[in-house]
């Protein structure tokens, strides 16, 4: 039996994020191997945190910058370790690659930070995303923890190329490896297009890109589907809602902010369409994954899109556009007016047309069934590691620049967090 351990940067919350389910769906995948799985985060636990020990995982509150991480996985000798982000490797890799040296070490990015905040500061400058944006200090901190690693998990088939082209980085180290779901909930009965309506947003409040969609949805977007639809509502869940967002309720325009979804399949089933307008941000988006999953159909941008893979073969409808189950606009930082008044008329369309609706809902499945069912995804994952693990060392040998930036890790890293521990004794 091989032992896992996960250093995670927050405590798994799969009812409030797409990177809480898509951990869970990690562990899972441990599990199922019948391996040992300890998790350790040094972040206070949320309200939302789903109970791991009830899953047989043990967990662990570890600490920043401290010795007794030290002491901890000298005890436990894990043979694979998986950091969660790019900064649990900065923290805790070299203390990893220390008292482990034989421990397989593997990234878990969840989406490019470096690409998601790229974007972000070319929206803000209403301009397009530039080669110097890619090379960003944070970008080089991240693609560095990636060749550290033995093997980084990408979850997006965009940065899986991006990271291939752009940066370099051989294929040997990276695994493509998107949500893995549980296709049979296809097959549970979902209400039809007459017993549903409103419309939905939904999306952790503490994840910049989702409150960007949220404030344009309801400066720009809303009022003319509202001016239109006047019955409709638009209904805003996600976890951790700030002041600002509660502040943007309001029942007479039939915008209404419910704040974290206790069941997000509930509630998403129970909508006819769901609103994605994300202006950027990077990764996968797991409220259009669940909105596939709920037979949900769905208005997005190009960057709600973007890493979903391609749109799955053998459909025989002509009428139907295959590139989205729903409406897909592509986004342009220059053009934000004519983008909001096209979104708004695309989702009022798919409100307003049960055969497309229908169409655009079957779609969504066969795009689930091609790109997301967690039993090949699952063991190809499985295969990657125990493939590495088998050859460790000629996989190190031949990435030399990985174990080049490690030696400077130490030499700066492990100073860095042995000065802060020293200071904190004082």
């Amino acid at each position: 039996m091989s032992k896992v351990l996960v250093l995670g940067y927050v405590w798994p919350e799969p009812n409030s994020s797409a990177a809480g389910r898509h951990m869970l769906s990690l562990l899972e995948s441990f599990l199922t191997a019948d391996w040992q799985v300890t998790f350790a985060s040094p972040a206070l636990q949320g309200e939302h945190k789903v109970d791991l020990r009830a899953l047989g995982i043990v967990e662990q509150n570890i600490a920043l910058n401290c010795s007794s991480f030290d002491e901890f996985i000298v005890k436990l000798q894990p043979d694979i370790v998986l950091f969660d982000r790019f900064m649990l490797e900065e923290q805790f890799g070299w203390r990893v690659a220390q008292h482990c040296p034989k421990a397989l070490r593997i990234l878990d990015t969840e989406d490019l930070h470096s690409l998601r905040q790229a974007r972000h500061s070319a929206l803000k400058q209403q301009r397009e995303l530039s080669t110097s944006d890619l090379n960003s200090d944070l970008a080089k901190r991240e693609v560095a923890a990636i060749f550290r690693c033995d093997l980084s998990l990408i979850i997006s088939e965009y940065e899986y190329n991006l990271l291939q082209h752009h940066y370099q980085v051989p294929k040997t180290i990276l695994l493509h490896c998107p949500f893995m779901l549980d296709l049979s909930l296809l097959h549970q009965a979902k209400p039809e297009f007459e017993q549903r309506q409103h419309f939905i947003s939904i999306g952790n409040f503490r994840h910049e890109p989702n409150w960007d969609a949220v404030l344009w949805l309801k400066q720009s977007i809303w009022p003319l589907i509202r001016k239109q639809l006047p019955d409709a509502e638009m209904h805003v869940y996600g976890a951790y809602p700030p002041p600002k967002a509660t502040q943007l309720h309001n029942k007479q325009q039939g915008f209404l902010v419910k704040g974290w979804a206790a069941d997000a399949e509930q509630v998403m089933t129970q909508a006819r369409v769901c609103l994605a307008p994300l202006r950027f941000g990077a990764g996968l988006k797991g409220k259009l994954v669940e909105a596939m999953l709920c037979g949900t159909p769905s208005v997005t941008t190009s960057i709600g899109s973007e890493g979903m893979g391609s749109a799955p073969a053998n459909s025989n409808n002509s009428n139907i556009d295959l590139n989205w189950p729903g409406h897909l606009l592509e986004f342009t930082a220059d053009k934000q007016a004519s983008v909001a008044e096209y979104f708004a008329q695309q989702a009022i369309d798919l409100y307003l047309q049960p055969n497309y609706w229908q169409q655009c809902q079957h779609l969504g499945y066969r795009w689930l069934s091609s790109h997301f069912d967690q039993v090949p995804l699952g063991l190809k994952l499985l295969d990657s590691i125990k493939h590495i693990a088998s050859n460790l060392d000629t996989h190190r040998a031949n990435n030399f620049i990985g174990q080049m930036l490690q030696h400077h890790q130490f030499k700066s890293t492990q100073y860095m967090a042995q000065w802060i521990e020293a200071k904190n004794k004082k």
